[in-house]
This record gives C-alpha cells, structure tokens and sequence, in this order.
C-alpha cells in the first residue's frame, strides 16, 4: 500500500458505490478535486458514516489508488449540520456545491475556490443575510475566480449601485466577500447579472437547479 497523504477539504458529492462503499467527490486545498473511495463507511457500525456526507469539510488521511484515492482516516472540523435541518439553505448548498464541482480540476489549486465555498455556507447560517444575495455574489466571484468574468463595463448596468456591487465582489478579500448590503432594486439586477454569466459559464444542466427551480427558489 502507498504512504498516506493528508488533504484538509469538503465532501462536493457523495456517491453509493456497491453495498457498503461510497464515493466521494471532494474538493481540497492540496490536490484540487479528487475523487476518493470510502470502504465500508454505509455499515451500521461505520466511524465514517457522518464523515462521508455531502457538506462535510475536514482532513482526510488519504491513500492513493491507481485512478482514485482511497480513506483511511478523516477528523471532521465542521458538519454543517444546521444547513440540513433547512430545506431553503441545503438547495442553496447544494447548489454551491454543483457549481463548484463543475469548475475545479485534479492537481490545479483551487483552494481559494475552496474558501468561497466554506464562507458561502457559512453566510447561508446568518439571519442578516439574504440567500438570494449570497447566490449572486457567490456565482460572480466564482466566475471571476476562474478568469471568465468579461468586467463590469460588459454588463448593461442599470444602476450605480450594481456596478459598486459587482467592483466590491470582485475586489474583495473571500472572507468579506458576503460583507454588503444592497436594496432590492440592486439585488435584482445582480440576480439577473448572475444568471446570464452562469449560463455563458456551465456548459451543462445542475440537478440542483431543476431543484431550486422546482422548489419556487429561481436563481
């Protein structure tokens, strides 16, 4: 067997693999998106069940496999176990999620991807923020991230305020990027900007969408 390796990221997906087994997508600060096997963690009796669910962010002990990565350990540092107890932030999760599985990739590093995905979930716990908000400035960050944003002066922006919205998302460090209060008008035309670059950006259907979208929740 090969010499373990340790990766600090959060479980994107998880998969039912054979009777007992899973397999995880995760995304990690180390190695990018990886994908990894956990052996036996659907047993009743399994250490790993709770830590091998979607949302889960900690550091695995890794093996490496031919193809995949396999679990050896994993000491789990944030559940987010209030996300699941409501169905409007786990779509919302979810769909974070989705989005940043469809942009990350093996061996690049991501893990400034990595920290927007951990501060979105986190901002989906405040009471003083609008999910609507963080979805917008989550999808425009994430594009601009990955050097896809056209800039501000592409956009037909209606409203001053907008543009100072999209500079501040841009210009602003992760852990403020959920920082900024807009009225609606702004947030509405954010929510259109976001949309129009998303779909120029993914190149396919989110199951998480056809979700939101079933739910009421239009994104």
């Amino acid at each position: 067997m090969s010499e373990p390796v340790n990766a600090t990221g959060m479980i994107l997906k998880a998969y039912d693999y054979s009777e007992y087994d899973r397999r995880l997508i995760v995304l990690t600060r180390e190695f990018g998106k990886i994908t990894v096997f956990a052996k036996g963690v659907r047993r009743i009796n399994s250490r790993f069940m709770a830590a091998s669910e979607p949302l889960v962010y900690g550091r695995f002990k890794l093996f490496e496999g031919k193809s995949a990565y396999n679990l050896g350990e994993a000491e789990i540092s944030n559940y987010f176990e209030d996300i699941r107890l409501d169905m409007e932030n786990l779509v919302y999760a979810s769909f974070f999620c989705d989005m940043a599985e469809y942009c990350t990739r093996e061996n690049v590093d991501e893990s400034d991807i990595l920290k927007l995905l951990y501060r979105a979930l986190q901002a989906l716990l405040s009471k003083n923020l609008d999910n609507g908000l963080i979805a917008s400035a989550f999808q425009l960050k994430l594009i601009m991230l990955n050097g896809e944003y056209p800039g501000v002066d592409a956009e037909n922006v209606k409203n001053a305020g907008t543009r100072d919205a999209i500079s501040y998302i841009g210009s602003s460090d992760i852990k403020n990027i959920f920082a900024f209060k807009v009225n609606d008008e702004i947030k509405l035309e954010l929510a259109q900007i976001a949309k129009k670059r998303r779909r120029a950006f993914v190149a396919q259907d989110l199951k998480s969408l056809e979700v939101m979208n079933d739910l009421g929740y239009n994104i």
